[in-house]
């Protein structure tokens, strides 16, 4: 028998901890003919010492067992909180609600094995717990996703390809979809595409480091680079773009994940490092970061992707899909055309690939996680798997997330 249709509430939070972003999504059916309808979508911010607290942490800061617990605590009451003025926007009852799913705040991500304890050891760390947020929203909630596919030897990252597959996949184009928030992924999804031939992974930076930078030069006056307005005032530094895309990340073999842990305060300050001794305005910096952004999406592609796959379309989505500069350099370097820096590699692709923002097929830049972990919440609670093994480096499929149930009404 068919699924009947729920309502699910999806709430982002990534990397940037600038907000959470909730999508209210009607789905029904079962893989591979799910129906997914995004009814509605928010987004709210983080109070301001509740986000400086986020990235104190999530940049290895040290944190005491009680302010972990009082954090992870806290969060969960702001999740809640967040969720039922998302309800009264989209002036529905909570009532009416079946799932939320919670990706969570993540604080820590190591999706490759370190040695601890004498082991080999991979692990990570989304917070705000899903039980409270049940319990103050007396609505089933779906938390802590990635953990599962980590038991079976994946990265537990990127898990948005599942979603991208159900939204993009086509018999005839060939499309990634691309999603720019604190870090960037891709997912891969060939023409015709089953799951088993979907594979993503996390490109690099994203929107981090310009934001980051932003925060640097305005004291903190500024959280982001609204409209690319200060790169846009600036020039690109060819030799620090070449010393950037040098970084061993770029490097590594998918499946591959990162985060915060390697592209945050450190890496930030050891640019600034750099760039003192070039002698770099400031502006000049942020339009070199930017553009290191799109040339490191650009080089993934060539390197991992373009030499097996036919790709039609991008389909980019998150903040990053708001940064005019950074679009256009994607629509240059895929357009083979303008005075952009290129990869020497990708100047042999064989043909143009249409930049596209996923507002194109009816998902709004700022809500394509947040409807994701939507979709994920729905999955599990029907029991079904939804990591894609070939992206995350699983030995199988996995029921990912817990759940906390409701109170009874």
């Amino acid at each position: 028998m068919p699924s009947p249709a729920k309502l699910v509430l999806g709430m982002m939070s990534g990397t940037s901890a600038d907000g959470i972003d909730a999508a209210l999504v009607r789905i029904s059916g079962a893989p591979p003919n799910l129906k997914i309808d995004l009814l509605n979508h928010t987004h709210q911010s983080f109070p301001p010492q509740v986000r400086k607290e986020i990235l104190r942490v999530a940049e290895q800061n040290p944190l005491t067992p009680g302010e972990f617990s009082q954090l992870h605590t806290r969060l969960g009451h702001i999740y809640a909180e967040a969720a039922l003025t998302a309800c009264k926007k989209f002036r529905i009852s909570p009532k009416k609600i079946a799932l939320i799913g919670n990706h969570g705040q993540t604080i820590f991500h190591q999706g490759q094995p370190t040695n601890f304890l004498g082991l080999p050891t991979v692990s990570t760390l989304q917070i705000g717990d899903g039980s409270i947020i049940a319990n103050l929203t007396s609505i089933t909630t779906v938390s802590d996703f990635r953990p599962a596919d980590m038991a079976l030897g994946g990265q537990g990252a990127p898990l948005v390809p599942f979603a991208d597959y159900a939204l993009y996949r086509h018999p005839k184009l060939g499309r990634v979809s691309l999603n720019i928030g604190g870090i960037a992924n891709i997912t891969v999804i060939s023409a015709n595409a089953k799951p088993s031939d979907v594979f993503a992974f996390d490109t690099g930076p994203g929107n981090m480091l310009i934001d980051a930078l932003v925060q640097h030069f305005t004291n903190g006056r500024q959280r982001y680079d609204k409209n690319a307005s200060l790169a846009r005032q600036g020039h690109l530094h060819r030799e620090l773009l070449a010393h950037l895309l040098r970084d061993r990340y770029f490097k590594l073999k998918p499946p591959k994940s990162t985060g915060r842990e390697y592209f945050g305060a450190t890496y930030v300050k050891k640019i600034l490092a750099r760039v003192r001794r070039l002698k770099l305005e400031p502006n000049d910096l942020i339009h070199t970061v930017t553009v290191f952004t799109a040339a490191s999406i650009a080089e993934a592609l060539h390197r991992f992707v373009l030499p097996q796959h036919k790709i039609h379309q991008l389909i980019v989505s998150g903040g990053g899909a708001q940064n005019p500069l950074l679009m256009s350099q994607l629509s240059a370097l895929f357009a083979l055309a303008g005075n952009v820096v290129i990869p020497s590699e990708a100047r042999n692709l064989s043909s143009a690939i249409e930049v596209l923002p996923s507002s194109t097929f009816n998902v709004p830049t700022d809500a394509k996680e947040a409807l994701a972990f939507a979709i994920l919440a729905y999955e599990t609670f029907q029991q079904r798997p939804s990591n894609i093994p070939t992206a995350t480096g699983a030995r199988g499929p996995a029921i990912l997330g817990k759940i906390s149930y409701a109170p009874p009404r």
